[in-house]
Formats: C-alpha cells, structure tokens, sequence
C-alpha cells in the first residue's frame, strides 16, 4: 500500500474523473486515490468502478446520499485515510484545475522537506491563474489577503483547495469540531493548523479553469467565507482551549 492518499471529492464529473485517475495513476510516487462522490446522477460513479477494477487496491470510492457539502467530504476522507494508516493525505479537485503532475512536489515537501501542510499556492509567485474571470480571480485574490490580514498567517493562498497534509495534523485537529462545508472549509483547516504551531509551507502552482463539466463556486460560498474568518478569530481568541 502506497503511504499517500489524494481524495477527490465528485459530484457530475463524469466528463473528467477517468482521466483524471489516468493521469494520477502514472505518477512515479505510486499514489492511492479515494474518490468520494454525492450521488452523481451523471455516471461518475460507474467511471469510477471502471478505474477500481483496472487499478486494483490503488483506486477506492466512498459514495453518500447527495450533496453534502465539500467540507465534509473532505472530513469523510481523512477519517477513512487514517483508518488505513496512511501517512500523506492530499486535497485535489476532480476537473484539472490542479495539475496533478503538481502533486509530487507537494508530497516531496512534506516527506523530504519537514512540511506539515504543503499548500498549492495560486499567489505565492504572482497571480498564476488560468481562464478565470478577472472578478473572479479579484475576489479569490482580496479573500486571501483578507484572510490574512484577520487571521495573521503568513499565507498567500489561504483559500486555495489544493493541499497536501501529513496524517499527524489530521490526528491532531479535532474533526468533530470543523465546522464549515464549503470555501471557507479550506481557511478553517489552515488556520486550524496554523493554531497548533505545524510547519505550513506554500508551493507555487498555476491553476486553470475547468475545460469541462461545471462549476460548483456560487458567490454565497464566498460570503461564507468572508464572515466566517471573524468567527475563526474570535473563537482562536477566546476559547483557545476548546478552539481545535
């Protein structure tokens, strides 16, 4: 059994998650994939039993009644990547807008380099965003520095959804306690992580826009997020022993 997991959370990805496990698939460092899809009505799931059958042992799949919400999704895949022991757990989204060829040298940062959480940084370098909308990459943009100017980490890229986690993190963060689903899930693990003093370390990457299928991003995951960065602070400050 390979030491890394990347989970990838679908729903209506049938256009995309074939190739997607193709492509993680022929990546030197041997990675698992767990696939955890809502009740996609459009075939993922049957792709993906596909792909278990063809990669046998390497590709899994977690299926829920419907839409959840990201986060959770994310929570349901830690859990059962720690179950099985893995010691790297990744992040990834199904639609190439994280190049899985990437996925390497967030895995080689924390294994090799001493990270604790790898991220994949749209902003570290620059503004490495492909095909988005400018008020699109203005408002992902000015939520980063929001996030940073309210929560003081030193991260360029705290809403970004590619990340890569040593399995010591996710023991140590209470799951129970993470309470956002959608964007604003990414900036309470961060923060989270950041709380409990681990080494978090950005890695540039450039992001492209999904060629197909749809988008799930609404403005009210946004708003999520911009008011949920003040409840994260205030509860860091004034419950610190019960906060994560």
């Amino acid at each position: 059994m390979s030491d890394i997991l990347v989970i990838i959370p679908t729903y209506n990805e049938i256009e995309n998650i074939g190739n997607i496990i193709d492509a993680v698939m022929s990546l030197p460092d041997g990675f698992d994939i767990l696939v955890i899809d809502d009740a996609s009505p459009d075939g993922t799931q049957e792709a993906v039993r596909e792909k278990i059958a063809q990669y046998p042992d390497r590709v899994h799949m977690e299926t829920r009644t419907g839409k959840l919400g990201l986060g959770t999704a994310y929570i349901h895949g830690f859990r059962w990547a720690l179950d099985r022991s893995y010691d790297y757990v990744v992040e990834m989204d199904a639609d190439f807008s994280h190049n899985p060829a990437d996925l390497p040298r967030l895995y080689h940062e924390c294994k090799e380099n001493g990270a604790d959480v790898a991220v994949g940084s749209r902003y570290i370098s620059g503004v490495n965003v492909v095909n988005w909308p400018m008020g699109r990459v203005l408002m992902s943009y000015f939520a980063s520095v929001y996030v940073r100017m309210i929560t003081r980490m030193d991260l360029r890229d705290s809403t970004a959804g590619f990340v890569c986690y040593r399995s010591r993190v996710l023991r140590e963060l209470n799951l129970d306690k993470i309470q956002f689903k959608g964007y604003a899930f990414q900036i309470e693990m961060k923060f989270k992580s950041h709380f409990k003093k681990f080494k978090i370390v950005e890695v540039p990457i450039v992001f492209v826009n999904r060629q197909l299928g749809t988008s799930k991003m609404n403005t009210s995951i946004f708003g999520e997020a911009i008011f949920g960065v003040i409840t994260l602070k205030m509860k860091s400050i004034f419950k610190k022993k019960t906060f994560c």
